[in-house]
């Protein structure tokens, strides 16, 4: 196996572990870190000056990135694994009804992120990423309000958030496709 092998495996496992942790920790946000915490609901933070979304969403936005990257790195059958792991870890950090609502969000919204990013990666990674991962939060967030808090009221606060956290990941896409192009390494 070549160095560039080796770095191109290393960086997956980290991207990897770095994606298979969003879940709980969205999870885990959601019930304990907001500007306000409703009594029997999400804790909430600021997306925008008057929208509000769960605090999950920070956790989220960053998992559509990363799931993008563990298929860039690993491929398609590290990416399903990742969010099995992801979705058991939830156990151990929300409660059954949000864990059940959050895991078929994931594994709903994961799973339109990577039908759309496949065929677009050829196309470049940024593209690719930045329209799957689009397409990924919408159904994220709609499968998610609906099961975890049966309401869409928070959706306009759930897509901004997670279109922050995507934005945000933009110049490090754009970086990691000019390093893979200087270092040749080849993706899967």
């Amino acid at each position: 196996m070549s160095d560039l092998d080796t770095r191109r495996r290393i960086e997956g496992a980290v991207f990897l572990v770095a994606f298979a942790c969003t879940i709980p920790l969205a999870n885990w946000l959601i019930g304990n870190v907001g500007t306000v915490c409703v009594p029997d609901g999400p804790c909430l933070i600021p997306v925008a000056p008057g929208i509000v979304a769960p605090s999950g969403v920070l956790a989220i936005g960053a998992a559509l990135v990363l799931r993008d990257l563990v298929q860039r790195r690993l491929g398609l059958i590290w990416s399903f694994a990742a969010i099995a792991v992801g979705a058991v870890l939830s156990a151990f950090f929300a409660p059954p009804a949000l864990v059940i609502a959050s895991t078929v969000a994931f594994a709903l919204s994961e799973t339109a992120d990577l039908l759309v990013y496949t065929p677009l990666q050829r196309r470049g990674l940024v593209l690719a990423a930045t329209a799957s991962s689009v397409v990924g939060l919408i159904i994220d967030s709609i499968v998610f309000l609906t099961l975890a808090f049966g309401s869409l009221d928070l959706l306009p606060g759930q897509i901004l958030g997670k279109l922050w956290m995507v934005a945000a990941a933009l110049p490090v896409l754009v970086w990691i496709r000019s390093r893979d192009r200087r270092l040749g390494i080849l993706t899967p």
